[in-house]
């Protein structure tokens, strides 16, 4: 049986960060990561491609709020804006692929799913919302949206003052069509899924799908996904080449190799940022405690070179 893997794109991937966000700077992007992928395929690998939606999905935020201000378009909720990203990223992801398909005379069809992630409601994430989305208001403004609309806010603490809406970030339990992935990947075809950390959901107490106002993180989501489906690797493509210890400091050195034991050690030494490589790192634990070969975190370009990258393993390989 062919290895299986899954790579989840980062933001970098498909959006840099000294960039406005066109589509042609995403499509480029997007082609430049593709590419480093062919050498995979080649090597008889299956696929299933994740990505985020970081910057789209706070756009499509935005627009909403515009909208609602402007000509009084009611605003969406949060799971239907990851929708429209997973639909219009994804659909840029497959077009991408096919071309570079083409290009390499590659014959391998493609398919891209907007896939739902399944929180519990009684996570306790609910009760300290963390995450925050869309726009910045000023008071009177954050004030009259939370008695409108419920919407809980917190102060910014960055260059721009003033409120932003916060919502849960509940780690997903289970990812919708999940056996589809599987069966389809198992086939050869390439799927594209769980985008921006996948549709946030929770089943009611009648086991029907309903919606969730908060944000699961992408990384966590893709891990849980790659585990779930039996994947053999997972791989996570940043914008560095590695994870640092003892980052920006004098005595900073590379970690090439981290089995279970010693990662988890220096996650909860702090050696690893929130917000930044520690979201990574713990996705990266959790797929190879449940049953994963390995999880390499590395920048695209350098992912056929096997010098490069962070390896974590349960053990520490031979």
């Amino acid at each position: 049986m062919k290895k299986l893997a899954v790579v989840a794109f980062g933001g970098n991937a498909i959006l840099r960060d000294n960039q406005e966000g066109t589509i042609e700077q995403q499509e480029q992007n997007t082609t430049d990561t593709l590419e480093n992928l062919i050498f995979l395929i080649k090597s008889g690998y299956n696929l299933v491609i994740t990505h985020g939606n970081g910057p789209q999905v706070g756009n499509i935020l935005l627009r909403n709020d515009a909208g609602e201000q402007l000509y009084n378009i009611p605003q969406m909720p949060v799971d239907i804006c990851v929708a429209d990203s997973q639909g219009g990223i994804g659909y840029m992801i497959e077009r991408m692929l096919r071309n570079v398909l083409n290009k390499h005379n590659i014959r391998k069809e493609v398919v891209t799913l907007v896939t739902m992630a399944v929180v519990d409601h009684t996570d306790p994430a609910f009760i300290e919302p963390v995450k925050r989305i869309g726009k910045i208001y000023n008071k009177e403004e954050a004030d009259k949206l939370a008695r409108d609309k419920g919407w809980i806010f917190k102060e910014e603490i960055k260059d721009i003052k003033g409120w932003r809406r916060v919502v849960p970030s509940p780690a997903p339990v289970r990812i919708i069509n999940e056996k589809v992935i599987q069966l389809l990947a198992r086939q050869g075809t390439i799927v594209i899924a769980t985008g921006g950390g996948g549709v946030p959901v929770y089943m009611d107490d009648q086991h029907n799908v309903r919606p969730a106002e908060v944000v699961v993180d992408k990384d966590l989501a893709s891990a849980l996904m790659a585990a779930r489906i039996g994947a053999d690797e997972f791989y996570i493509l940043t914008d560095v080449d590695y994870v640092y210890l003892n980052y920006k400091k004098p005595d900073q050195e590379i970690a090439e190799f981290l089995n279970y034991d010693d990662a988890l050690r220096y996650l909860n030494e702090g050696q690893f940022a929130e917000g930044s490589m520690a979201p990574k790192v713990r996705a990266c634990l959790q797929f190879v405690k449940q049953g994963g070969r390995k999880s390499v975190i590395t920048e695209a370009k350098k992912l056929e070179d096997k010098r490069y990258g962070t390896k974590i393993t349960m053990e520490y390989e031979d």
